[in-house]
């Protein structure tokens, strides 16, 4: 695509053309989105009800472990069955995790359940996004991600609301429940829309890459695990999981049949540096995202809706940022974006400590305003400019990987914001004194997280039109 090629009108990806794919689409996040926010809210209740409290974060923790080995091994599955295979397979893999979940009669169940539902949406999510550089032009593309943010803001705001009425009205598995019919609409659509394997597919048996998956898995499993251990163990923990993730990545560059693309991780193109502000960005959020909303509960005294709305400003801001800046055609300018995202959040997130340490809410809520519309602005471009700098033979590995590593910096940021937090005597905080002492590192930190991954940034947009190869959906209109 030509710096000066014509951008796509928000109402063409409503037109009959692509208005299914784009409803699809959309529902893969829904599933996503919803089932977070549902989970969420429904779990206390659920732990109430069949014991086993000291279980409760476990549900979290092997959601998403599964959720990131399914979403790894995605573009494998889609390569060898297809798209609408390999999208309706693990939306009943999602179902049946559903089922057991909120027929759950031990918390050991629901664990089984919440496994299955993340090994289920890791995969979903991943061939989701592998589909839009196929289905989609490259013009079209922030409209899409625009599209997908304003998803997550409305889950953000009526997930939780809507799992507490039913969980108050009728039961908790009922705030379970409601995939049902989500998921169901979705296999529908993807039945009658999304392209079946194409005859000229590869049918040799790629073989099963298990120890890259296990040691990816292993690898979050333990950073899982430092979240929630003393200081010391915690550090020993993350320094486990860094060794098995940095091994997963050597073992798949010198693996026949590879998991991610050619260069990830490695800086010195646009696809290494660039996943490196995917991941490094969601890592320094995870610092507001984990502890804002209890923050201003304890210092200031506000109930639950109020502290959730307070923390709901940040996914309003991107949203609302993501559909601004879906119509920037040039490329310059798109490099810009990709630069400012992380300076935002760095600031923001500097922001948020001076107002909580100051006690001054107007603070708090621009800064939420400028983290979020530092995701909001970069995110976009960020993965469009992966998707063009990928080869075709790459593509769908690029694609797949962006929400799997997405979801991996959640799990880091949270396990680095609660390490930094427990060694800094928040745990045992009473005093607004003690508490101002014990966030500083975890804001400190993630701002520094964020610093990095704006060099990141910086070192990916240099290296943007200096690589010579790239994909045909690139070039295409």
């Amino acid at each position: 695509m030509s710096e000066t090629s014509s951008s796509g009108s928000w109402a063409e990806i409503f037109a009959p053309r692509y208005a299914t794919v784009t409803l699809i689409l959309c529902l893969g996040v829904a599933l996503f989105a919803f089932n977070a926010f549902l989970a969420g809210t429904a779990l206390p209740t659920a732990v109430l009800h069949l014991g086993g409290i000291e279980l409760i974060s476990w549900a979290l923790t092997l959601y998403l472990v599964f959720a990131i080995m399914g979403g790894a091994g995605a573009a494998l599955i889609k390569q060898r069955l297809g798209s609408r295979t390999a999208l309706l397979a693990p939306s009943a893999v999602f179902l049946v995790g559903t089922l057991i979940a909120s027929n759950a009669s031990t918390m050991t169940e629901v664990l089984i359940g919440r496994s299955f539902q993340g090994l289920g949406e890791g995969i979903v999510a991943a061939i989701c996004f592998a589909l839009i550089p196929e289905l989609f032009p490259s013009r079209l593309v922030p409209k899409v991600f625009g599209t997908q943010a304003s998803v997550w803001a409305v889950a953000a705001f009526g997930g939780p609301l809507g799992a507490g009425l039913l969980t108050e009205l009728v039961s908790w598995r009922a705030a379970f429940l409601v995939n049902v019919p989500l998921v169901l609409i979705f296999a529908v659509m993807v039945m009658f829309v999304v392209p079946g394997k194409s005859r000229d597919a590869d049918t040799q048996s790629p073989g099963f890459p298990g120890i890259r998956l296990l040691t990816i898995g292993g690898g979050i499993m333990l950073v899982a695990l430092a979240s929630i251990a003393p200081p010391l163990h915690a550090t020993a923990l993350l320094v486990g999981a860094a060794l098995l993730l940095a091994g997963s990545v050597l073992l798949d560059r010198r693996s026949r049949v590879r998991l991610m693309p050619t260069g990830a991780f490695w800086p010195n193109s646009v696809i290494g540096s660039g996943f490196w502000v995917v991941l490094l960005m969601p890592i320094a959020g995870a610092s507001a995202a984990v502890y804002l909303v209890l923050l201003v509960q304890q210092l200031w005294g506000y109930g639950p809706t109020l502290a959730g709305a307070i923390g709901a400003v940040m996914a309003v801001a991107w949203s609302l940022s993501a559909i601004t800046v879906a119509n920037v055609r040039e490329r310059e300018t798109r490099k810009v974006l990709i630069r400012t995202g992380p300076a935002l959040i760095t600031l923001g997130l500097l922001g948020v400590l001076v107002g909580l340490l100051t006690s001054q809410i107007a603070i708090v809520l621009i800064a939420q305003l400028a983290i979020g519309a530092g995701f909001g602005i970069c995110n976009g471009y960020l993965n469009l400019t992966l998707m063009e700098s990928a080869t075709d033979a790459d593509r769908d590995r690029t694609s797949a990987l962006l929400p799997t590593t997405q979801s991996a910096g959640n799990a880091i940021g949270a396990a680095l914001a609660g390490v930094a937090a427990n060694s800094a005597g928040f745990a045992t905080a009473v005093t607004a004194d003690q508490i101002h002492h014990a966030i500083v590192p975890v804001f400190v930190l993630g701002a520094a997280v964020a610093a990095l991954s704006f060099v990141a940034a910086l070192r990916m947009t240099g290296l943007v039109g200096r690589q010579t190869t790239q994909s045909s959906f690139a070039t295409a209109r």
